[in-house]
């Protein structure tokens, strides 16, 4: 844990050493401010809670995520440090681990400086918090998937444009599993048991669960099923990398 520790320590001041973590920031909170107010209608629903603002999160992660992630080892593998990284005393594990630990806490940051979003709520009426603390976890967690996914696909080439477009598309299709239009295609001609799989591999159930205030243990493991999956995929793709 020292080694991941240290990589995460060095990568996540390596997003503040240039102007991209602050622009991150700024059109997170602008965008994650401009869904709730303007086109959820805040005001004019006329209720204390943050229904408004996380129902985009899902949506604000599909593009700002994936342009988090693209950069983790596509540009490692582009400037070829990653050779040099790989020649370190560290593991690939303690690698990956100490980039994902990074960027996902940068992106808990840009999360967490929306506080004024809940304490505006909290002056204008009486919300239930513990809503308000669920749906937080549950962008994190469900953040932190994206991330995984895009970190995987960033380890496979070397382009950050293709990785941003692939982990963008894979995490659509995980987001989009659970909409009728895409089970109507698969109940044409899959059995039913298999549809109601492909709906609850959906970003969008898990998340609604959390946002209703229910921290169900089965949403906690599903994200972090996925995060282990592509984290475990993320080792193999820059262990082969190495062996090439």
């Amino acid at each position: 844990m020292r080694n991941v520790w240290i990589i995460t320590r060095r990568e996540f001041a390596s997003y503040f050493a240039t102007p991209l973590a602050y622009v991150f920031i700024v059109i997170f909170l602008a965008l994650t401010g401009a869904f709730a107010f303007y086109i959820g209608r805040f005001f004019d629903r006329g209720l204390a809670n943050l229904e408004s603002f996380f129902i985009y999160h899902p949506w604000l992660y599909l593009l700002l995520v994936p342009a988090v992630a693209m950069r983790l080892w596509a540009e490692e593998r582009k400037s070829g440090t990653i050779e040099l990284l790989m020649t370190l005393p560290v593991t690939t594990t303690e690698a990956v681990l100490g980039k994902f630990f990074a960027a996902w806490a940068f992106i808990g940051i840009a999360l967490a400086l929306t506080f004024p979003m809940w304490i505006t709520i909290n002056v204008l009426g009486d919300p239930d918090n513990g809503v308000v603390i669920a749906s937080y976890l549950g962008s994190l967690f469900m953040a932190g998937a994206f991330l995984a996914i895009g970190s995987c696909v960033s380890a496979l080439t070397r382009n950050q444009v293709i990785a941003f477009i692939v982990a963008a598309t894979v995490c659509f299709l995980f987001t989009m599993s659970s909409l009728e239009l895409v089970l109507n295609f698969f109940r044409a001609w899959t059995p039913e048991f298999l549809v109601e799989v492909i709906s609850s591999l959906s970003f969008l159930t898990h998340f609604q669960s959390l946002t209703s205030g229910v921290i169900d243990l089965r949403d906690i493991v599903y994200y972090g099923s996925l995060i282990v999956f592509w984290l475990f995929a993320n080792v193999a793709a820059v262990d082969l990398r190495k062996a090439a």
